[in-house]
């Protein structure tokens, strides 16, 4: 099943997508190049930062709570306008945010990992009713935070290792109750796992780093179907649309090789696969 460029600016680490069920709108980051980037119609939309972002959640119609290298802030689409809500590892300068997504009871799961991938440097957090405590430490590449529809768990993965986690969580508050178990296992295969969302089935829609492509796994961890990209390295999906149907992709630039590049044009471009199944609206973010 093969996608379209939605949008052929390149993203030297394209990460984090979001779709805003309010504005029906897609946003995504370019990491390294502290950006965060949508489209309105033909429009091509750019925000700039000071330093690295990389993952967002909606709060009302037109602001987003933000990760940065530093924090998690507030950021108003309409002015511009920042306000800190919480200190995000600002006093390691080795680490950045990387990974994060909202989950069904207003929290918001944020990953870190080193600017240089430094071993075990990161850690994943959940922040919720004013508290961020750690969900995992020692991660070395956050990624894959989604969460079952049925509220039942959450995924997570430190790429890696190569194995997607997975914990249940507390039907009323949304914490952790148990320790994480290995959902699905690419060890034998060779496949990192990087970004990944669930669908309305349950379904587990992972990006492969280096395969080019998004793979589909059912609760049981049986592939279902692939979906192929135009960029080596595809990093997060994300469904999105009028109805939540299409799979959007974001991807990366960073160290890819020329001979690559040349075979794979649109590396680093944001994709978008059309009708690949049934998403859930991203929930709402509630400081």
């Amino acid at each position: 099943m093969n996608t379209a460029v939605f949008d052929n600016r390149v993203c030297m680490l394209g990460e984090g997508p979001l779709w805003h069920p309010m504005r029906n709108q897609l946003f995504w980051f370019d990491i390294l190049n502290h950006r965060m980037l949508s489209r309105d119609g033909d429009d091509a939309l750019t925000w700039q930062f000071s330093e690295a972002v990389s993952a967002a959640g909606w709060l009302d119609q037109n602001r987003l709570l933000i990760a940065s290298e530093t924090k998690l802030f507030t950021f108003d689409l309409t002015d511009g306008r920042q306000e800190a809500v919480h200190p995000l590892e600002a006093e390691n300068p080795i680490t950045r945010s990387n990974d994060g997504r909202a989950d069904p009871w207003g929290g918001f799961w944020i990953g870190t990992m080193g600017h240089h991938t430094e071993a075990n440097a990161g850690a994943i957090y959940r922040f919720h009713q004013g508290e961020l405590r750690t969900i995992a430490d020692e991660i070395t590449v956050s990624n894959a935070i989604c969460f079952a529809p049925d509220r039942s768990c959450a995924y997570y993965t430190n790429t890696p290792t190569h194995q997607i986690m997975r914990v249940a969580l507390h039907p009323d508050t949304g914490w952790p109750e148990e320790d994480a178990q290995v959902h699905l296992d690419f060890s034998k295969d060779g496949y990192f796992p990087d970004g990944a969302v669930t669908d309305a089935a349950g379904n587990l829609w992972v990006a492969q780093w280096g395969m080019s492509r998004v793979a589909c796994y059912n609760t049981q961890g049986t592939l279902l179907r692939v979906v192929d990209a135009g960029a080596t390295q595809t990093s997060c999906p994300a469904f999105g649309g009028a109805d939540l149907r299409d799979l959007y992709i974001t991807s990366a630039a960073v160290n890819v090789r020329d001979d690559v590049r040349a075979s794979h044009p649109a590396t680093g471009q944001t994709f978008i696969a059309k009708g690949m199944g049934q998403g859930v609206a991203e929930p709402r973010v509630i400081l």
